[in-house]
């Protein structure tokens, strides 16, 4: 069992999410949407700023106010300021005291009857009272806000300790101050001078500005608390669409990992078309990709030790019968069969070792533009000066002279096409004719190796590519061949992104013909994927 093994690759720093990698994908669902509800929640101290606007417009109202009923009073008698005080009260819904020149109060609207000012006790109010007020203050101290003083009644005497009483004699302005109430809601006092008769003062307990910023924080709290709600669902939901599969998804993969690759069925998702139904069918298919390439192995290693057998049989009976045998003869004859053995040893494991390392060797090499033409001229030419067995000759056609450019590797594709003639050669009867034809079929490069020798048939055509499948010519020694010599050959093409088949000859009743189709590079050493 291979041993899990992290290789760090350059996109690593690249999708690396440091700290937050370390979190599972559903509180990071969580967290991302709840910066927007805290966006949100913000509204909460956006109100605060309201209320302040609201306050500063009512101070500004009070102070046109009071300058409005300082004029209104000194444009009356001192007898009928009492009756002119309690009367703008009553409209005004203000508390209207008047003050002489030396500070002390001369009239008040209350003690003429006119009670419209009261500070409620927020110890007889109800507990929903005291929670808003209790909601106030801990936005206040959140968003820093200024903290009005509290609102005290002052001695009637003392009129100048009001302190826009003072201002308004002093330097004859209408100032507005903002307190704070009991109960937390703003109380607002503004002053204007009376020229001689000394200045007045309102008083307006402003408890509808708290109301309305109570009921803007209660509807946007049903708002805020409707949006987390749904937000938090839907976070839920897309964390459990996209988490759950994920997790399918690892525990096959674990699965596999351990060697448990038959036991496992990856879940494909065929109804998601999102990236996550992607990654399913991907690791799917890698998977039973994976279980081929080990049932591949399995039988590989099957093949190579019943392969490995034969002549390990025979050499040994041979070593065997050496040590009682005395005729020099027979010897000589057991000799010659350890060499034999030995030499189809050393062909067939090179061949297995060649084999087995082609793949990994394939996706490794750099495959650089080559003429396909030329390399099968030069393979032609060369063939036919190590001379040609039983008459046969070998004829190379070529429609005509333009190059043939594949990307490859060349010496990968000059074994293939020397594999297919030694094997056309090997069927071929007496004087019969071996063509290599090579032709430009658009997109593609073909090339056909045709022979004249008994054919295969239509039912071992996929057959004769498998490893260690082997038919041997009339007349070979045994173990001549290691039956890998087409099964190297399908791998190096499949590995160009090409095809090779074998088929009937259509001008004649006997032979074969191999046909190998290669992309054509394109240029920059690009290339057309069959």
């Amino acid at each position: 069992m291979a041993p899990a093994i992290a290789s760090p690759t350059s996109d690593d720093a690249r999708l690396s999410l440091r700290w937050s990698g370390r979190i599972s994908l559903t509180p990071r669902i969580l967290a991302v949407n709840s910066i927007a509800l805290a966006m949100l929640a913000g509204g909460f101290f956006y109100l605060d700023s309201y209320r302040t606007r609201l306050i500063d417009a009512r101070l500004e109202q009070a102070s046109r106010e009071a300058r409005l009923i300082a004029q209104a009073l000194m444009a009356t008698r001192m007898s009928d300021e009492p009756t002119l005080v309690t009367r703008l009260a009553r409209q005004t819904g203000m508390r209207i005291r008047t003050f002489a020149p030396d500070g002390i109060e001369r009239h008040d609207s209350r003690r003429l009857g006119v009670a419209n000012f009261r500070l409620r006790d927020p110890d007889k109010q109800p507990m929903g009272q005291a929670i808003g007020r209790f909601l106030d203050a801990g936005i206040d101290t959140v968003v820093g806000a200024d903290r009005a003083p509290l609102y005290r009644e002052r001695p009637r005497s003392r009129g100048f300790r009001w302190p826009d009483v003072a201002r308004a004699v002093w330097t004859h302005e209408a100032p507005a101050s903002l307190w704070r109430a009991p109960d937390r809601t703003p109380v607002i006092t503004a002053a204007a001078p009376l020229g001689a008769r000394g200045a007045l003062m309102t008083t307006v307990n402003a408890a509808d500005i708290t109301s309305i910023v109570r009921a803007e924080r209660w509807r946007l709290a049903i708002v805020l608390a409707s949006v987390f709600l749904a937000s938090l669902l839907l976070s839920l939901f897309l964390a459990r669409t996209i988490v759950r599969p994920l997790r399918m998804l690892a525990r096959a993969a674990v699965r596999v990992r351990l060697g448990r690759a038959r036991e496992v069925v990856v879940p494909r998702l065929p109804s998601r078309r999102d990236e996550i139904g992607m990654l399913a069918r991907a690791v799917s298919d890698m998977s039973q990709a994976l279980r081929v390439r080990i049932d591949a192995t399995e039988a590989f290693a099957a093949d190579v030790t019943h392969e490995l057998k034969n002549p390990l049989a025979s050499l040994r009976s041979a070593v065997e019968s050496l040590g009682s045998v005395r005729d020099p003869a027979l010897q000589a004859q057991l000799l010659d069969i350890v060499r034999d053995d030995v030499r189809r040893l050393d062909r067939l494991i090179t061949e297995i070792s060649d084999a087995s390392r082609l793949d990994a060797q394939l996706s490794r090499t750099k495959f650089e533009p080559l003429d396909l033409a030329a390399m099968l001229g030069a393979i032609v030419e060369g063939r036919r000066a190590r001379g040609l067995p039983r008459g046969i000759r070998l004829h190379l056609d070529r429609p005509d002279s333009e190059p043939l450019i594949v990307n490859g590797d060349g010496a990968r594709l000059a074994r293939v096409f020397e594999n297919l003639i030694d094997n056309a050669l090997s069927f071929s009867p007496d004087d019969a004719v071996v063509s290599v034809a090579a032709s430009d079929g658009g997109p593609l490069v073909t090339v056909r190796v045709e022979d004249e020798g008994p054919g295969v048939p239509e039912d071992a055509r996929e057959a004769i590519f498998r490893r260690f499948h082997s038919i041997r010519p009339e007349g070979e020694a045994f173990g001549a061949h290691s039956g890998l010599g087409l099964a190297i050959a399908r791998t190096i093409v499949e590995g160009h992104a090409g095809t090779i088949h074998v088929e009937s000859r259509e001008d004649r009743v006997s032979g074969a013909r191999f046909v190998v189709r290669l992309p054509r590079a394109i240029g920059d050493g690009d290339r057309i994927e069959p």
